[in-house]
């Protein structure tokens, strides 16, 4: 493995990661969840309310982790030796993605919420039927989506623990999970004005997920190298 440098984290670098969590199946998959059970009810307004309370959570909870995780990896003494795995941890993360492009659930896993989840977690998003509880829930659900979109994050979070002040971090960490949450923002938009249902939509993420994964894993393995070889 070359010697490890401090690599700054640039924008380019930060989006792609970024882009990546963004189109993760899981943080999609659990936001249709939630707005098919309150689209149920007709009221379209309380759906786009609890819809962005529960995104805010995301964005929120996501956003302390990191800081959490920066600050436990530079206190432990740990993000000079972490930071010479992530490149190799992005390039891995890559590979499982490629790989269920090509073999989906090959060899007893996707890079997804495992579906043994899924129905405890559909149980879960039942019950935030408004702004509050949505929010509450979706702190809860960003703890179970880690396992799941957590890589490109994990990723971002080593580049940003090597000697880079807090003045620097926050702002990347809050364009990051900006980036993160985008596509959940459009999606909602989407579906509350009515050019797009949540039928629609989950329609497009069981076509298109093999693709998605594909586009993840190009992105991750380039990113990965980027680290590896400089």
């Amino acid at each position: 493995m070359p010697s490890p440098v401090n690599l700054a984290p640039t924008i380019p670098v930060v989006t792609g990661a970024a882009f990546v969590d963004s189109i993760n199946p899981c943080a999609i998959a659990v936001l249709l969840i939630l707005l098919g059970t309150l689209m149920v009810t007709g009221d379209r307004k309380k759906a786009l309310k609890t819809g962005v309370a529960f995104i805010s959570a995301l964005y929120l909870t996501y956003f302390a982790l990191g800081i959490g995780l920066i600050g436990i990896l530079n206190l432990s003494g740990f993000a000079k030796i972490f930071h010479q795995f992530i490149g190799i941890i992005a390039m891995a993360v890559g590979v499982f993605n490629i790989k269920d492009y090509f073999w989906y659930g090959g060899g007893g896993f996707v890079m997804e919420i495992p579906r043994s989840w899924r129905p405890r977690l559909k149980n879960l998003l039942s019950k935030a039927t408004s702004p509050v509880t949505a929010f509450s829930i979706g702190i809860i659900v960003t703890l179970f989506e880690l396992p799941c979109t957590g890589g490109p994050y994990i990723f971002v979070l080593g580049l940003l623990s090597q000697n880079l002040s807090w003045i620097k971090v926050i702002p990347i960490l809050l364009y990051y999970n900006l980036v993160f949450v985008f596509p959940l923002i459009i999606l909602s938009g989407l579906i509350y004005f009515g050019y797009s249902t949540v039928e629609k939509a989950d329609i497009w993420k069981e076509k298109n997920i093999r693709v998605l994964h594909l586009v993840a894993g190009i992105i991750m393995i380039i990113l990965g190298g980027w680290v590896y070889w400089n």
